[in-house]
């Protein structure tokens, strides 16, 4: 199997160093490039025709969210997954409308950079959920009364399973393991979710989740088994 390449982009020499290495101890993920900066991201992007795209959220010239953006444009097929810490987790909506599949903490551990890598490589959506929780925190600060709202109703029992799975930042696979499903029905599960719950994608069903009530910063339901 030929691996899949894997650009770097961050202007932190230390972090793309340490990236490099983590793709060095693989054998099914290897080193493409690496850009410190937007610009550099975005010309890569070009020149190396990447599979997949680390990019950082804050970056010198032109920013990770903008880089996304362009890049998308031209290449609507490559995987992107945003780097980003604590201080800039109120870009991750941004991203992800940029056409990024996910967002993963830079401090988190190798092996979950190379889970949420392979994650995205396989058409998951990453969610970090330290960030999803923060992100969710500020948003009901503003918004303190969850909203009724009659699309929740549609949800049956497992769905509401899978949508608290997904809201913990699990993926596709994680879920089926969790209840016991196959990642078909998983899949199958997340089509009628975000049908009934009248939302684009798994990212923005977890925003009405916490919108409406049925999730919690830090206080998550557990499913059913």
């Amino acid at each position: 199997m030929t691996p899949y390449r894997v650009l770097v982009c961050d202007d932190q020499e230390l972090m793309r160093g340490g990236l490099r290495m983590l793709l060095e101890s693989t054998d099914d993920l290897t080193l493409a490039g690496e850009a410190e900066n937007g610009i550099q991201a975005i010309d890569l992007a070009t020149t190396t025709r990447p599979d997949l795209i680390l990019m950082d959220v804050r970056m010198p010239k032109l920013d990770g969210i903008q880089a996304t953006k362009r890049i998308c444009a031209h290449n609507p097929d490559v995987k992107i997954l945003m780097l980003t810490t604590f201080d800039l987790d109120e870009y991750v909506l941004a991203a992800t409308r940029a056409g990024a599949a996910g967002f993963l903490l830079k401090d988190a551990s190798g092996e979950e950079t190379l889970h949420a890598m392979r994650a995205v490589l396989r058409g998951d959506r990453v969610l970090a959920p330290a960030v999803v929780d923060r992100m969710m925190q500020r948003y009901l600060a503003a918004h303190p009364t969850p909203s009724n709202d009659h699309r929740l109703t549609r949800l049956t029992d497992r769905e509401r399973d899978v949508l608290t799975l997904v809201a913990q930042g699990l993926n596709n696979t994680e879920i089926a393991e969790q209840l016991f499903i196959g990642i078909t029905t998983v899949k199958t599960h997340l089509g009628r979710i975000l049908n009934k719950l009248e939302v684009r994608d798994r990212l923005h069903a977890v925003v009405f989740a916490y919108e409406h009530g049925l999730i919690t910063p830090s206080n998550r339901s557990e499913p059913h088994h």
